[in-house]
């Protein structure tokens, strides 16, 4: 089956799909970094297809360079890479560039079967009004949607799937889910909207999303909201944790694993056979800071209380602001099923999520954080350390993706199955 993913991001959706057997067509995302980081996965499949992983772990450990990695890929999946902002000036040359691409493929498998991926939240979520002066009315994310509902009249896919956060509820006063939900009607298309949480799906974080999910009205017969498998969850955020090196601020991790695995990573695959941890990188942090962290740890270590802003002593106090952000320090607990929602504001600053280990006394690292949002250890995040936190952030959870991609493939093929196993 194929599919067209929009607004691809570094790849947290289309995880999920590719597992299930789904043949990506094109991914188009406008963030360069992230867009190497969607190539760099796609040669991890196509070596994994030629049983050559080695050649991969060569890159992860710095033996070979990007170049000579992707030297492997042939280079029709180099191309369906898309850099693309999308947007009134681009469109046609996106049109043109899959186009292209599905015209490679063999006659008999020219259908686009799904359009996946969801527009930045940033202007639809609580937190980015908050933080706008005029509320992002002015902003020309609200309206990515009409490039999405263009996509889907030009390739007439049997099912959609466009993520995004809760706020999309409320932007507007709602006015901006009537106009989405009027613009996919006027496409030709059935949907539902549910919220989902990604804990649901085995992901040891609280982070509840709006999936859309619709189908073509005509040509199908009638379809429906996928069932999407669950997770019973008995697993805590240490799980996640506890095999890495401790690491200070500012300091690094590359080489081999020096700690047995645990059973929730073996079960999820996070950590896979990949012979190599790569990008725990913790970020510096000021000497104030670091005393603020120590006393946030503690708080909850001992006495399961997390540290308000008003709580802290007047010389540590920076911000004049003590309500709107009042919990602005706060620990990734290791003793409770879930961690906070981890969003893209984690490339500003780690002080949202504080290691709960007081002899290590930091924020997260690169792959913590992708932990946290389910990516396997061998997916690898190009560009720098805040380019990678601002990626993983924004980021569809890949257990969540998954579930999203075996509901949908049950559904067009409810008697057959094509997983693969990673």
């Amino acid at each position: 089956m194929n599919y067209i993913d929009l607004f691809a991001g570094a790849g947290g959706l289309s995880e999920g799909f590719i597992r299930n057997g789904f043949n990506p067509i094109a991914h188009v995302e406008m963030d360069t970094d992230a867009c190497f980081t969607l190539k760099t996965r796609l040669a991890y499949y196509h070596l994994k297809e030629q049983n050559n992983l080695d050649i991969y772990y060569s890159y992860l450990r710095q033996e070979i360079t990007r170049d000579e990695l992707y030297a492997h890929l042939p280079e029709e999946e180099i191309l369906s890479v898309i850099n693309e902002a999308i947007g009134e000036d681009t469109i046609g040359g996106i049109f043109n560039s899959i186009d292209a691409r599905i015209a490679q493929l063999p006659e008999e498998n020219r259908e686009v079967d799904a359009i996946i991926g969801g527009p930045p939240c940033q202007a639809y979520s609580v937190i980015g009004r908050s933080r706008s002066k005029d509320k992002m009315k002015g902003d020309p994310r609200n309206y990515l949607y009409k490039y999405y509902a263009q996509f889907l009249r030009r390739y007439q896919p049997k099912v959609f799937v466009f993520e995004n956060v809760k706020g999309l509820l409320t932007a507007g006063n709602g006015i901006m889910l009537q106009n989405i939900e009027r613009i996919i009607d006027k496409s030709g298309y059935d949907f539902e909207i549910k919220e989902q949480n990604a804990s649901n799906f085995g992901v040891l974080q609280n982070r509840k999303r709006l999936i859309i999910i619709g189908w073509r009205r005509e040509g199908l017969q009638p379809l429906h909201y996928p069932k999407l498998w669950q997770t019973v969850q008995f697993y805590q955020v240490s799980d996640l944790l506890q095999d890495l090196p401790a690491l200070a601020p500012g300091e690094s991790y590359t080489g081999p694993y020096t700690k047995p695995v645990t059973q929730y990573l073996t079960q999820t695959n996070i950590r896979n056979g990949c012979p190599v941890l790569t990008q725990h990188i913790t970020r510096p942090h000021r000497n104030e800071d670091l005393e603020i962290y120590r006393l946030a740890i503690e708080l909850w270590n001992n006495y399961q209380q997390r540290l308000r802003y008003t709580d802290i002593p007047e010389q540590l106090s920076f911000h004049k602001n003590k309500v709107s952000f009042a919990d602005r320090f706060k620990v990734v607990a290791q003793d409770i099923p879930t961690s906070q929602t981890v969003v893209a504001h984690i490339a500003k600053d780690g002080h949202y999520y504080i290691h709960p280990d007081i002899n290590q006394l930091r924020s997260l690292s690169i792959r913590e954080a992708a932990r946290l949002q389910s990516f396997p250890d061998d997916y690898f995040f190009e560009g720098s350390r805040t380019s990678g936190f601002k990626q993983i952030g924004n980021a569809v959870p890949p257990l969540m993706a998954d579930a999203i991609a075996a509901g949908i493939r049950e559904l067009l093929e409810p008697n057959g199955s094509n997983r693969t196993e990673d």
